[in-house]
């Protein structure tokens, strides 16, 4: 139990060994928490929950500071259940408290556990006053489920964000001024770049909206990771340049080969990135971790893939990030394809409809190598990459 402000507690649940979150497929490398939030003022409130098989810390979190069965309200910012699971325990506590909800947050509570609670339905601008302060809501459609909704504390200037603004991130410390800032903000991106960069256009709206309310925010509390208060509007604006799509002259080599030709083929490639001056990186999809991958392709302009062809198809240790790549939705990326064959010779021409259908513009025909390549073909290899080089800085 941490103390954010006056009569504001972090009850949540730190999960240090998490190293792949929950039905999602994102890998936690430093593992995670779940952040719930206690106000103690002439309403107690608690502001979400946890992760079902967490419940019991919670529930020890919980006492130290409060009576359960004096909880006014809960606030369910968002039903997934790593922020709701406990929900249904709390309950038996306290039957006659009410939740408060969203239009469709009502929905989804009601979907994951089939329960009539006293609900109250809550807008953008709402307000319930709990004593000295007032809570009021921030509707957060499509942040990242169409129930989310944003809490904010008056008098506190605390914003309640849910999965906005957060990181997968455990540490014995709760605020953003107490860790290794470094890792904090690597983990934002990649948090960001995985689960939120569909919604892009939806983001730049909501914080154009935060802004326009004009509220003090001394401390920025989401539902995973760290909190934000020194300077908590560092973590808005980096959200408001990652969703204009703001990218880097860098190149991510994304590739698989099965006997080598093709891990031949991205290395030069990558040297011919290298003469022209671009950064790059090279991943063997097979070994990387994906989650890792994304977040460095977000940060590039440019994306290569390659892969040996088996069976007139790519490899299909390729076909998650590809799945990745239409989902996620990036703007502003451009891409090539590459290849080697033995007898037919399709994967750069696979390759490169996975770009189009990603919105990815393919600014150069794809190289295909049959078997290993020579030292013309490697020639070619450079050159490869040395073209699409120049025409990334051009961009």
């Amino acid at each position: 139990m941490k103390v954010l402000k006056n009569n504001v507690f972090c009850v949540g649940a730190t999960d240090w060994r998490v190293r792949y979150f929950h039905g999602y497929e994102l890998s936690t490398h430093r593992g995670s928490t779940y952040n719930s939030y206690l106000i103690k003022d002439e309403k107690t409130v608690l502001i979400d929950t946890v992760w079902e098989p967490l419940t019991d810390r919670f529930l020890e979190n919980l006492r130290e500071v409060v009576d359960i069965k004096k909880i006014d309200y809960v606030v369910i910012n968002h039903a997934e259940p790593d922020h709701s699971g406990a929900l249904p325990t709390i309950m038996k506590y306290i039957p006659n408290a009410t939740v408060i909800v969203s239009k469709k947050g009502e929905e989804s509570v009601k979907k994951h556990y089939f329960k009539d609670w006293n609900f109250k339905i809550v807008s953008t601008g709402d307000k319930i006053n709990i004593g000295k302060n007032d809570l009021m809501f921030i509707e957060a459609t499509m942040l990242h489920w169409p129930d989310s909704m944003f809490t904010y504390l008056t008098g506190e200037n605390i914003l309640f964000s849910n999965d906005a603004f957060g990181q997968h991130f455990a540490s014995s410390k709760v605020f953003n001024d107490e860790v290794d800032e470094t890792e904090v903000n690597q983990e934002a991106l990649k948090y960001y770049a995985n689960i939120l960069t569909p919604f892009s256009k939806l983001v730049l709206k909501k914080i154009e909206q935060i802004k326009e309310l004009n509220l003090p925010i001394d401390i920025i509390a989401p539902s995973h990771g760290i909190i934000w208060r020194k300077d908590p509007m560092q973590i808005i604006n980096k959200y408001y340049e990652w969703a204009t799509g703001k990218s880097e002259n860098s190149v991510v080599i994304i590739y698989n080969s099965m006997w080598g030709a093709t891990h031949k083929m991205a290395e030069f490639i990558g040297k011919g990135l290298g003469k022209a001056g671009i950064k790059y990186k090279i991943f063997n999809i097979s070994t990387a971790d994906r989650n890792d991958v994304i977040a460095e392709v977000f940060k590039a302009k440019g994306i290569l893939l390659g892969s040996s062809t088996v069976n007139n198809g790519i490899l299909t240790s390729l076909t998650p990030i590809l799945e990745d790549l239409m989902g996620l939705k990036f703007i502003n990326k451009f891409g090539a394809a590459f290849g080697s064959y033995g007898w037919s010779g399709e994967s750069s021409k696979i390759l490169e409809e996975h770009l189009v259908k990603s919105k990815i513009k393919v600014l150069q025909e794809g190289l295909i190598v049959k078997y290993m390549p020579d030292e013309q073909e490697l020639d070619l290899c450079v050159e490869f990459g040395k073209s699409f080089a120049e025409k990334i800085l051009i961009l």
